[in-house]
């Protein structure tokens, strides 16, 4: 009876893990499916024999909402893959209105290429660098100067987004007393200025293009460390003020931590200049009478972070939050004006004792 019960034991462990062997198989398949599909959405260049389907693109629609007109029509499946592709294309920013005639077995590039025909109209007229760490006033006022639109035309493009638009734009604190809800999120890059080109599809274009520079990868490391796209924009913001050497953003954002975490006040100069300047850091120095500022922006004054970022940084500095460099550094100053490198210290005493005054009245860095 005993052997009898054995065998059975050895049979039912034998099933079971021949049902787990299967189930995993089975798994990984759905799963290399699932990406197969989804990369052949996004990169593949085969078309095939399909179905004709003829869809509308509306005046001023987006590229996600194409992307939701095509897969409500059975032409793709997944709206992030066309969305990615589009915006890595040749055809970024020239999706044109109207009725078009695509076919199932069309290549997603090839839709693309069939809803962005080429006019006089859609070649560059001009291009809009956007620097790491402007400010929407500063991209505004080069609109105007390099007469896309004007600034209050820009400014009022920026006001108009909702977070239907980018729902990751619910991450703004709600009753968040910031300037500008957009700030931090319009990605800097070099942007194509077409005749068509407006403020309004603009600022939804440096949206979608920071959207995809904020991978999957990176918001899954942000909710590691339990920050928001906000959290994670408004600290980028601060290094991106404060770095001018690659390798010290990581330290930076060390620094940042390390006086969060001690409880001690930011004490950021580009948190003071930003409300002081209105957005324009057109101004160097902040002075001893300028920490004063009544402004929830102001980390001399108020506690922690500031109220939202205070300009748009690059992908360099939201990694330098994402992974910052772990040390005991509270303080630092300017070591070498030309290359903006600093001076990294662990107390007080040595920040004071390393520290250049830059001037009687003024206040040298950061951390006094």
């Amino acid at each position: 009876m005993n052997i009898f019960n054995n065998a059975m034991r050895t049979i039912k462990g034998i099933v079971l893990a021949l049902a787990s062997v299967t189930l995993v198989i089975i798994v990984f398949k759905y799963c290399k499916g699932f990406y197969d599909e989804y990369m052949e959405e996004y990169k593949g260049t085969e078309s095939t024999q399909g179905t004709d389907v003829i869809i509308v693109v509306p005046e001023g629609a987006t590229v996600k909402e194409v992307a939701q007109i095509l897969k409500d029509n059975g032409l793709i499946k997944y709206k992030s893959a066309f969305t990615r592709r589009m915006q890595d294309s040749e055809y970024r920013g020239k999706l044109q209105s109207g009725t078009y005639t695509l076919n199932t077995g069309m290549n997603t590039l090839e839709m693309i290429a069939a809803m962005c025909p080429i006019y006089d109209e859609t070649v560059p007229i001009a291009k809009l660098t956007v620097p790491e760490g402007f400010t929407i006033e500063m991209i505004a006022a080069r609109c105007e100067e390099l007469k896309i639109c004007t600034a209050q035309e820009f400014l009022n493009a920026v006001n108009s987004v909702t977070t239907e638009d980018f729902p990751y734009l619910a991450d703004v604190p709600a009753g968040a007393n910031v300037k500008y809800k957009l700030q931090g999120y319009l990605f800097p890059a070099t942007y194509d200025i077409y005749t068509t080109t407006t403020a309004e599809s603009l600022v939804e274009w440096m949206l979608e293009t920071f959207e995809n520079y904020y991978t999957d990868d990176l918001k899954a490391r942000a909710e590691e460390l339990g920050y928001s796209s906000f959290e994670v924009v408004t600290r980028a913001s601060i290094i991106e003020r404060e770095a001018k050497v690659e390798t010290e953003r990581p330290t930076i954002a060390g620094v940042i931590n390390n006086r969060l975490n001690s409880g001690m006040k930011l004490q950021m100069c580009p948190t003071v200049l930003y409300p002081l300047t209105d957005g324009k850091f057109d101004q160097s120095q902040v002075y001893y009478t300028d920490l004063e500022l009544d402004s929830p922006y102001n980390t001399y004054l108020y506690d922690g972070l500031p109220v939202g970022p205070i300009c748009n940084p690059g992908i360099a500095c939201i990694n330098a939050v994402l992974y910052p460099e772990e040390h005991g550094y509270y303080y630092y100053h300017v070591s070498d004006e030309d290359e903006g490198t600093h001076i990294f210290t662990e107390t007080y005493e040595e920040h004071v004792d390393t520290q250049i005054i830059g001037g009687p009245n003024g206040v040298e860095d950061t951390t006094n």
